[in-house]
């Protein structure tokens, strides 16, 4: 029987247990019995808040080498009793900073190859929340914000001090984990499982995305483009429609752009679900008008023809004067949706965005001409769903609703599954 060992590498906050959690999920849903054998469960286990000191990744520490050393065989001994006993795929999730860690792994694994999967993340706005993120865990509990950041810092300098990316080691792939691209590799080819492991690790992701528009603002009721208009009572009142209708699903994480009518909108749905993290990311603001913005479309007509010649020759390319084109506003939003997606970790997540903004992202799910992209229909009373997995594809438009359950309003849909 074929078996293989997947062993994480790189520095902390990179994303490393979401792949492992996404490779888990991948292979499960082919059949493929995978298993998760985190380094980080079994020292808590067996060392509990004393771990956590910084000084104990330090290694000139010799109590807390001789203490990683043997969690990490330890860890390394569940797997393979795993793997005796049916399993298929153990997934070893640890930073495996060094080469000496990863030498050892190799010398000590005998009868299964080992494929080292490398996460590299240098998105400085990604790696502080992760890092933020990482400093709330539980066993920080005890510690202010400040000071388990500051603990929590301290632990990466450690690791940064021995870290040495892939390059001796027989099976391999790096994976920049914020874009699902792989950099480089040494592929496993003997292994029947490396393809799937390689499609899973590129691939879009997504358990469950709910895509919104903002609701109804005093421009768009007076025909004005851009700007950063309030909603209108009736745009309030899709605010509330749609937390109503998402307030039962499982969602950890809510985006915005930084317009106010995007966290107008987004707020009913924050009151109702307070555990829920936010942030707010500059890729979804909308497409700017440049001079144009706060003008009515027959104003623009009337006082700037060839701009609306231009537009109409080619829409999805047309930048507004000292403005943006949708080509230009792609390249922001597509950044955007990684950032949001890796935040998420692989959680439901939702999108408050705006119309251009939204045409965008969904043709990043969907194959589209380019020219149509500028009339994709984002309506402002009805929210995108979209689940993409090796085994799921929907892509759902759900109209608001005030009265009906979840089930009913699917039933009632507009859905694409593909």
């Amino acid at each position: 029987m074929h078996k293989i060992y997947v062993a994480m590498v790189g520095l902390p906050a990179r994303g490393k247990s979401t792949l492992a959690r996404r490779l888990r999920e991948g292979l499960a849903a082919e059949g493929i019995k995978a298993e998760i054998f985190n380094n980080g469960d079994v020292r808590r286990t067996l060392l509990g808040t004393e771990s956590t000191d910084p000084d104990f990744y330090n290694s000139e520490n010799a109590f807390g080498r001789e203490a990683r050393e043997m969690i990490c065989r330890r860890n390394l001994e569940l797997a393979g009793d795993w793997l005796n006993k049916g399993g298929e795929v153990a997934i070893l999730d640890a930073t495996n900073a060094s080469q000496a860690r990863r030498a050892m792994l190799e010398q000590t694994i005998s009868g299964w190859p080992v494929l080292f999967v490398e996460c590299v993340n240098e998105d400085s706005l990604l790696l502080d929340a992760c890092i933020r993120r990482k400093a709330g865990l539980p066993e920080y509990a005890n510690f202010t914000r400040d000071a388990a950041l500051e603990n929590f810092l301290t632990r990466i300098a450690y690791y940064e001090a021995i870290y040495r990316p892939l390059e001796r080691e027989k099976f391999w792939i790096r994976v920049d984990s914020t874009a699902n691209r792989v950099i480089d590799e040494r592929p496993c080819e003997d292994s029947p499982y490396y393809p799937l492991i390689r499609e899973i690790l590129v691939g879009f992701w997504i358990k469950s995305l709910f895509l919104v528009r903002h609701g109804q603002t005093e421009f768009n009721a007076w025909g004005r483009i851009g700007g950063d208009p309030m909603l209108t009572a009736k745009g309030r009142e899709q605010a509330r429609s749609m937390a109503y209708n998402l307030e039962n699903e499982d969602i950890d994480w809510l985006f915005t752009s930084t317009s106010l009518r995007s966290h107008e909108t987004a707020a009913p749905l924050l009151a109702k679900k307070s555990g829920m993290r936010t942030m707010a990311l500059k890729e979804f603001d909308e497409l700017w008008a440049g001079d144009c913005e706060g003008m009515r479309y027959s104003e623009i007509r009337e006082k700037m023809p060839e701009v609306t010649a231009g537009r109409n020759a080619d829409k999805y390319r047309y930048a507004y004067p000292n403005g943006e084109s949708y080509a230009m506003l792609r390249n922001r939003v597509q950044c955007g949706l990684r950032r949001a997606l890796f935040l998420a970790g692989g959680a439901p997540l939702v999108i408050v965005g705006h119309q251009a903004v939204n045409r965008v992202l969904i043709t990043l799910f969907l194959r589209c001409r380019n020219e149509d992209v500028p009339y994709i229909y984002i309506p402002q009373n009805q929210y995108y769903h979209i689940s993409l997995t090796s085994h799921r594809k929907i892509f759902e438009r759900i109209s608001y609703s005030s009265c009906m359950s979840l089930q009913n309003k699917i039933s009632s849909s507009h859905v694409c599954r593909c």
